[in-house]
């Protein structure tokens, strides 16, 4: 057969396409030699209960109240830098246990606070700018171009979607500004609006039609799809399978979604303050439908907010409660609710170890597989929700390819600038970036 480029499609009746997954049996003989960098940042609001996340602080003080922007009183960590191998994991961190070699805790990363502005809307809608207080006229945040959109001008110019925003917020009481439920930013000003409803991922993703009659993806392109399968080895004839598997698996919650929320406007009741979709299941398809773009080529870069900040409209957590809660509400009460903000925050965790499992299992052309090639980012704006601290962030880098260190618990000296991170991670995307934000330099011990 001629060979196919990685972003092939598949295209049915009514002009609806699907993206390929890289197969060996129809790639180009240089396929090996060209699979792409990607970054993916998992972002958790309000930040976590620290005595569950950070080693060393299991027995510290539960601090009470809103203690402002001060560094954390149950920080005992040496204050100067050091590497070790992540061998313990606190209670938050435990969902990590057989993904330790494939990620880097780091601790003791900062950002600086703009008086101003509300410190939830601040540490979300900055988070991947990081801006130095007061050097963006005209605004009240200190909100520059995020750099999603930075690393994009490099590797996001030959992909359909040079970045996507995905949000698992599926609220629509709009309470808050934009400012509490957006972490990605053209430039100051100007928002790259996230996608929270999962159907309306899919059709932007896959250019599905609007039609009951070929609603189904699978069905308009089985043709083309069998037509192909049949110049197929082994092997990819498998991994076909496995791929139009998981799309019919994404369909069908679709359906499921779109039926119940059919059958619930019959019915003479307020919406339903949590998701129509179980809150796990719900994080989980938006994560899936951000695996198979990242797979399939559709985008190389991608943001996933999976809540957002100071949002007082409760969520039903299934397994966790037997009615909504609100996060933001439970953590300005960490004394009484500690133990219900630590099942929140373990959630959260596996969540993302769930999408982390979901690339290491996808295999490139050079035989690598998506993690490797992706630097996946779990972080918070906030340090600890309660005290509403800039500093002591939880991060924790996945993947990351061959240039990448991982295993590790990395501890930055106290006041090392969160845009460091972002610096380091720009250059291994390919950025030439001199500086980024108020970044003093690279964090070398991601590096090779």
């Amino acid at each position: 057969m001629k060979p196919l480029s990685r972003r092939t499609f598949l295209r049915g009746l009514g002009g609806s396409t699907l993206a390929l997954p890289w197969l060996e049996s129809i790639a180009a003989p240089s396929a090996s030699t060209q699979v792409a960098k990607r970054m993916a940042h998992f972002y958790v609001p309000i930040g976590v209960v620290r005595r569950g996340f950070f080693p060393g602080e299991q027995k510290g003080t539960i601090p009470k109240g809103n203690l402002g922007q001060l560094r954390s009183s149950l920080d005992k960590q040496d204050p100067n830098y050091w590497v070790k191998p992540l061998d313990h994991l606190t209670p938050t961190l435990e969902p990590l246990g057989d993904l330790k070699k494939e990620v880097n805790l780091i601790t003791g990363m900062d950002r600086t606070f703009q008086q101003g502005t509300d410190v939830h809307a601040q540490c979300a809608s900055c988070y991947l700018s990081s801006a130095p207080p007061y050097t963006i006229k005209g605004t009240a945040w200190p909100l520059d171009r995020t750099l999603d959109h930075l690393v994009a001008d490099v590797v996001g110019q030959t992909t359909p979607f040079a970045t996507l925003e995905f949000s698992c917020n599926s609220h629509k009481d709009n309470k808050e500004s934009i400012y509490f439920d957006n972490i990605s930013w053209y430039g100051t000003g100007h928002l790259a609006p996230s996608i929270r409803d999962p159907r309306k991922m899919y059709r932007r993703l896959f250019s599905t039609q609007e039609t009951e009659k070929f609603r189904d993806i699978t069905d308009l392109v089985l043709e083309d799809a069998h037509s192909l399968k049949r110049h197929l080895g082994y092997n990819d004839g498998q991994k076909f399978e496995e791929y139009f598997d998981s799309i019919r698996t994404i369909e069908s919650q679709m359906d499921r979604l779109e039926k119940m929320k059919g059958e619930l406007s019959k019915v003479s009741l307020e919406e339903p303050p949590e998701a129509y979709l179980p809150r796990g299941e719900y994080i989980r398809l938006m994560g899936d439908l951000m695996v198979a773009a990242l797979q399939t080529g559709l985008t190389n870069v991608a943001t996933f907010m999976v809540g957002p900040e100071r949002w007082d409209t409760p969520y039903k957590f299934e397994g966790l409660f037997d009615k909504p809660r609100s996060h933001h509400g439970m953590s300005h009460n960490q004394t009484k609710m500690i133990d219900d903000l630590l099942k929140v925050d373990r959630f959260h965790m596996e969540q993302y170890v769930y999408l982390i499992q979901r690339m290491k299992a996808i295999r490139e052309a050079d035989g690598s597989t998506l993690l490797d090639n992706t630097l996946f980012t779990y972080g918070s704006g906030l340090g600890d929700g309660s005290t509403h601290q800039y500093n002591d962030l939880p991060i924790i880098v996945a993947g990351g390819g061959k240039s990448t260190i991982r295993g590790q618990h990395i501890n930055m000296p106290e006041g090392t600038p969160l845009a460091n991170l972002w610096l380091t991670q720009a250059r291994m995307m390919g950025h030439k970036m001199k500086r980024f934000a108020d970044s003093s330099g690279e964090i070398q011990a991601l590096k090779v």
